[in-house]
């Protein structure tokens, strides 16, 4: 099972070089190329998920490395949803390598099956994780089209509608990840109440994710009330992916506390 994990792995890097390659000296050949090694890779990484959930006979999100690992498939599959639907080409160069960025960490953890915790055996578990790898990866997605606005927004020429596409997009995104990302903090509050009696503990990795939640919701207030938009709006979501990226690796390796094995 791990050598289908690393072969998913290496088609991932296979793509990201293909695509890197391809933008560089404007191939169009390499550029197909890099995608058709992605689809690749992400049908070898689903296969992965499915056999691993099989064998752990739970869904397969448990540690860190599970999580790492369906972050980063959630992050491919937004990547193919929206380039596949709203036609983004421009899109593949920031999310492709951000995919591989969340695999390499995954790579890193241990990745042994173990049995579920205690604490983690309820019917919670899969809304609050679940609910959690489409939140982040619909944050990181929007953060690439932030990243990818504050570049094409300094070429010269006509790029307006590129970059109204993508503001509207981002917005979008973001818009599912706070649902997502409020679904995570109700469902957690209500598990943790079951598992330890109380439904807000000040663990970090709840306030983190707390944190998080109002650093978006601040974002949407801006974009609907009008204040903000363009590059500035471009600028805070980049920022707010590194956020979400304490709140998903940093809380774990700096601040000890009760999600500590999640």
């Amino acid at each position: 099972m791990k050598a289908l994990f690393f072969i998913a792995f290496a088609a991932y890097a296979v793509s990201v070089i293909l695509e890197f390659t391809g933008t560089a000296f404007r191939k169009e050949k390499l550029l197909r190329a890099a995608w058709i090694a992605f689809l690749a890779a992400f049908a070898l990484h689903t296969v992965f998920i499915v056999a691993r959930g099989v064998a752990a006979r739970r869904l397969p999100l448990s540690n860190q490395f599970e999580f790492a690992n369906g972050f980063a498939w959630g992050v491919a599959l937004f990547t193919i949803a929206v380039c596949t639907r709203m036609k983004t080409e421009w899109l593949k160069v920031a999310a492709i390598p951000v995919t591989l960025l969340i695999m390499t960490y995954a790579a890193l953890q241990p990745m042994e099956i173990r049995d579920l915790m205690p604490a983690l055996r309820s019917a919670w578990f899969g809304v609050h994780i679940g609910s959690a790898v489409l939140s982040y990866a619909a944050f990181v997605i929007a953060g690439c089209i932030g990243a990818r606005y504050l570049i094409l927004s300094k070429k010269e020429g006509d790029n307006q509608k590129a970059l109204d596409q993508m503001d509207f997009l981002s917005y979008r995104l973001v818009s599912f990840g706070f649902l997502f990302l409020t679904v995570v903090i109700l469902s957690g509050a209500i598990w943790a109440e079951q598992a330890w009696s109380a439904f807000w503990t000040w663990d970090p990795k709840e306030v983190w994710a707390l944190i998080t939640w109002i650093i978006y919701a601040v974002y949407l207030h801006l974009r609907l009330r009008g204040k903000k938009k363009g590059r500035q709006m471009a600028w805070y979501l980049v920022i707010a992916v590194f956020v979400v990226f304490f709140t998903f690796a940093g809380v774990n390796t700096l601040l000890h506390g009760m999600h500590t094995y999640g």
